[in-house]
């Protein structure tokens, strides 16, 4: 598999690069970013999984969220891939819209024509990506996960999915119950197909419900976020975590929003959290 290295930036002694490479899952050329702390100079040191939310890229959290210096201290490299498959020849939604088709995967495998050819980004992030990260750097298998709204509910239902294979999980404003929102029930029609039963797999909610699966996980979510009733359902989160004592602590954050200085004011909080799991 051929990376192609497009950018490089030096940041708190360690490196910031960007590469491209050739996505036989997705069926499409991708690029990722990943941040390689001072320690990675020396040893392999453990990697945390960012998934960015809807419209973003693999540049919105190594810009916005100020991470790099705490990565940095605490040892931990970050890997930030994109948020959907691209090119010319991948589907798109026909009007455009910021909440559907290109930047906006939802972290799940299309069963749908014509989305099934390309949108396989469950596949991708668990399987294809971290196999061409240990592979090509200096990191370890030992992993933890994270990410904003459609990145937060990405986060959250891959650690479920996989309890094996991740350390923790944390999420900021994430889309707790996507089976009972607009945003997750236009995007699960169309690529999941009409039975909703198939969509609670990739519902946090509804895996919480049946899962033995006990990743620890962190969620921060913003009072004064412009999507929280409608979209973002952290109250069915809080419900379905009391009745079942999944192991989530949900922070409800005074005054915050949705954005990146939401994020970039509690990323500390999420990264030391992953430490803690990551060395034990």
């Amino acid at each position: 598999m051929n990376l192609e290295n497009i950018s490089s930036s030096k940041v708190f002694g360690g490196w910031h690069k960007q590469y491209t490479h050739r996505s036989e899952v997705l069926n499409c050329n991708m690029r990722f970013a990943i941040y390689l702390p001072p320690a990675a100079n020396t040893e392999k040191v453990p990697v945390l999984y960012w998934l960015s939310g809807l419209t973003c890229t693999d540049e919105n959290f190594m810009q916005k969220a100020g991470a790099q210096r705490v990565a940095a201290e605490l040892g931990i490299a970050i890997v930030a891939p994109d948020t959907s498959p691209r090119g010319d020849d991948v589907a798109d939604d026909p009007e455009g819209a910021y909440d559907f088709g290109l930047g906006a995967g939802f972290y799940l495998n299309a069963t749908e024509a014509p989305w099934n050819r390309h949108y396989r980004m469950y596949d991708y992030i668990t399987q294809e990506l971290p196999a061409l990260v240990e592979a090509n750097f200096p990191v370890s298998s030992i992993r933890s996960i994270s990410g904003h709204s459609m990145g937060g509910h990405g986060a959250l239902t891959i650690a479920l999915k996989n309890p094996e294979a991740y350390k923790s999980v944390s999420a900021f404003s994430p889309i707790c119950h996507p089976v009972d929102c607009p945003w997750g029930q236009k995007a699960f029609s169309s690529y999941l197909g009409n039975d909703k039963e198939s969509w609670k797999q990739y519902d946090a909610v509804e895996l919480i419900k049946t899962t033995a699966a006990k990743v620890p996980a962190l969620v921060d979510q913003g009072s004064s976020d412009g999507f929280l009733e409608e979209q973002l359902k952290p109250e069915a989160l809080k419900q379905v975590v009391k009745a079942t004592g999944y192991p989530l602590e949900l922070r409800m954050q005074e005054g915050y929003d949705h954005s990146y200085y939401f994020i970039s004011s509690f990323i500390e909080d999420h990264l030391r959290f992953h430490a803690k799991h990551l060395s034990s």
